[in-house]
């Protein structure tokens, strides 16, 4: 049996059982979205170096989502509150960042528009599948299009010479991987 929040292999299943949703990958999934008010409010109250907290802020939250992932393969921690929390928080701390850019006129908002729109539409496309009983795992190009995005976010919260450059790179990455998964999942479209 394994009582620690870390286990091995062959008891991990049993141990992220017993331990409920609520463990460790879980944690880390919803404090990324505790994090969003935070980098929210370092951005927009014009208090000196706030950019600055804003992104270490971000780049902390950045750390959490590839954490998550990965203690919970390891460990056999993965939950069906993972599954939703996970994705979500990758969505709302993108978009927040995205959005507050916008406000401090760093970015166009049609490139935020381009990116959520692609975020709908692989999320529906997600539905429909999982109404049919099957999952579309995320691809690499999807994996790609993230840390393209938390690179561009990370520059342009710092004012990295480059930052919009890296930030159409993204933006390119994200059609791409977007038009990727309507190609896979095209049978779901036209049933």
């Amino acid at each position: 049996m394994c009582n620690e929040p870390i286990c091995d292999e062959k008891s991990s299943k049993e141990g992220a059982t017993k331990m409920g949703s609520m463990n460790l990958p879980n944690a880390l999934s919803l404090s990324r979205v505790f994090l969003v008010p935070l980098m929210l409010v370092f951005l927009s109250i014009g208090i000196k170096h706030g950019d600055v907290l804003a992104g270490i802020v971000f780049i902390i939250a950045a750390f959490t989502d590839m954490a998550d992932g990965y203690i919970a393969r390891k460990h056999g921690m993965v939950t069906n509150l993972g599954k939703f929390i996970d994705p979500l928080a990758d969505k709302i701390l993108v978009t927040a960042a995205l959005v507050a850019l916008v406000e401090l006129q760093r970015l166009p908002a049609w490139i935020v528009v381009v990116i959520v729109s692609r975020e709908f539409i692989v999320t529906g496309l997600r539905m429909l599948a999982a109404a049919e009983g099957e999952v579309i795992a995320a691809s690499k190009g999807g994996k790609a299009k993230t840390v393209s995005q938390i690179i561009a976010i990370f520059m342009m919260m710092f004012e990295i010479s480059g930052g919009m450059v890296m930030m159409w790179i993204a933006m390119i990455l994200t059609i791409w991987s977007g038009m990727d998964y309507l190609i896979k999942g095209k049978e779901f479209l036209v049933k």
